[in-house]
This record gives C-alpha cells, sequence and structure tokens, in this order.
C-alpha cells in the first residue's frame, strides 16, 4: 500500500517513525504541507516525495491519511475521494457537520473509496459501537486539559464548556476530536464537559455511557506530543495501528 500524508506536524512525524523503523508495512510516498520545508524532512527520512499540490499525489496513493485540520477535510477530503482513493480522517471534528459529512459519503460510495476515522485518543469506542446496537441512554465525556494545551494561561481550575459535542467542535476545533469520535460512533449528540486544569499533565478523558447493556466508564490519561501540546500520543498510535490493520487478514475488535 502506497500512503500520502496530508499535514506533516507531530502526528505524520510519529507515523513516519514507525514506517521508517519498519513497525507499519506500508510504503510512505508523498508528503504535503502549507510548510513545504516540513513536507520535505518528512519526505527525507522515507525517501518520499514532498509535493506542492495534494492533486500531483494522487494519481500515484492508495490511501491518505489527512492530519492537518478541519479545513483540510472540507478543502481537501473531497477531491481525495473524488480521485477513488481510501483516506484517514484525523481531524474527525470536521465530520460533526452534518451537510460536509453527507457529501464526503456520497464521494466515497460514488468513487468506490473509503472514509477511514481512526479512534484518536480515548479507548471504548469499540464497545460503544457495540453498545449502540441497542438502547443508548447516555454518553457523557469529561475531558481535562492542562491550559496550555487549551493554549490559554491561568492558576485555578476553570469548566471552559458543558453542552453537546456539536457545538465543544467550534468552539474547540483543535481539542476535541474526541468528543467528535465518540458522538459518531454512536450516533448522537453526546453531553461534553471540558475543564482547564494547572493540577493535571496530560490531556485526560473520561467518558461515561449506559444504556440496555448496562454501564461502563473508561479514563484515558494520555501523553501528549512533545512536537505539539494539543496533540495525544495514542491518537497517532491509533492511526498507526489503522494502517498496519488494513495490511492484516486478521481484524481483531468491533
Amino acid at each position: 500500500m502506497i500512503v500520502g500524508i496530508v499535514g506533516c506536524g507531530a502526528i505524520a512525524n510519529l507515523i513516519t517513525g514507525f514506517v521508517r523503523d519498519g513497525k507499519v508495512p506500508v510504503e510512505l510516498g508523498f508528503f504535503y504541507d502549507r510548510d513545504l520545508e516540513r513536507a520535505e524532512n518528512l519526505a527525507s527520512m522515507v525517501d518520499g516525495t514532498a509535493v506542492l499540490d495534494v492533486a500531483d499525489m494522487l494519481p500515484h496513493v492508495d490511501l491518505v491519511v489527512e492530519a492537518a485540520s478541519p479545513e483540510a477535510v472540507r478543502e481537501l477530503v473531497p477531491g481525495i475521494l473524488e480521485a477513488g482513493r481510501d483516506v484517514v480522517v484525523m481531524s474527525v471534528g470536521a465530520l460533526m457537520d452534518p451537510e460536509l459529512r453527507s457529501v464526503l459519503e456520497k464521494k466515497a460510495s460514488e468513487n468506490n473509496a473509503r472514509i477511514h476515522v481512526p479512534s484518536g485518543a480515548i479507548v471504548g469506542l469499540d464497545g460503544l459501537k457495540a453498545a449502540s446496537m441497542g438502547s443508548i441512554e447516555s454518553v457523557k465525556l469529561v475531558t481535562r486539559k492542562p491550559p496550555r494545551s487549551l493554549g490559554i494561561s491561568m492558576d485555578e481550575k476553570k469548566v471552559l464548556y458543558t453542552g453537546k459535542a456539536s457545538e465543544a467542535v467550534k468552539r474547540f476545533p483543535l481539542n476535541i476530536n474526541v468528543a467528535a469520535a465518540l458522538s459518531l460512533a454512536c450516533g448522537r449528540d453526546i453531553d461534553v464537559e471540558i475543564i482547564a486544569d494547572p493540577a493535571v499533565d496530560r490531556n485526560v478523558h473520561e467518558v461515561t455511557v449506559k444504556g440496555d447493556f448496562g454501564e461502563f466508564k473508561t479514563i484515558t490519561e494520555n501523553v501528549r506530543c512533545s512536537i505539539n501540546p494539543k496533540t495525544s500520543v495514542m491518537a497517532a498510535y491509533s492511526a498507526i495501528r489503522l494502517l498496519k490493520s488494513l495490511s492484516e487478514n486478521m481484524h481483531i475488535g468491533t
């Protein structure tokens, strides 16, 4: 499988390192970033090619990893799907826009392409998908992050947001992909609370799900990427594992 990457930040750096070390059986052939130097630096790690336009990689790849921004999903992913290429969407918050999601699903169907969304920075998404086959009573996410990872500075804990995921991804588009992934997995606009807490040094996500299956709670305490504190290492690992699973004959998990 030949893979292209759009967005050469923290996630792309981790993916490239794993491929370079032979831990994921794919070929990283092409890299795109608005900052050409970043794309060239990653390309040099795996003897790949930095391109000036995403369209330049599409005739040569099987799949594209979007690891850039919600704007990149809106602007670039439609063209990737129209070219019949599969895409991994990391900026999953963009998919909370029902109109955009409908457009992308239609383009994927018409061009025999697939949209993959990794589990990201949390555990328990498989369980939530299974539970959604029955009746779900409630899903709540409480996210605690160091103020720095939210781009703010404060000395005391503060609740920044309480409400639905659809509004949370608009207010915190680069920090709340977890809420979007949970909502899409269960088909409902989940309840979200976002807390800036200077007492924590990790991104902490607590998920509580209740339904006719029973109840489960998960707590994920993520180490932040040194390259970008807004990104959790687990989010990058989930994309890496997805790429690895696409080349395997047996799939474990829902």
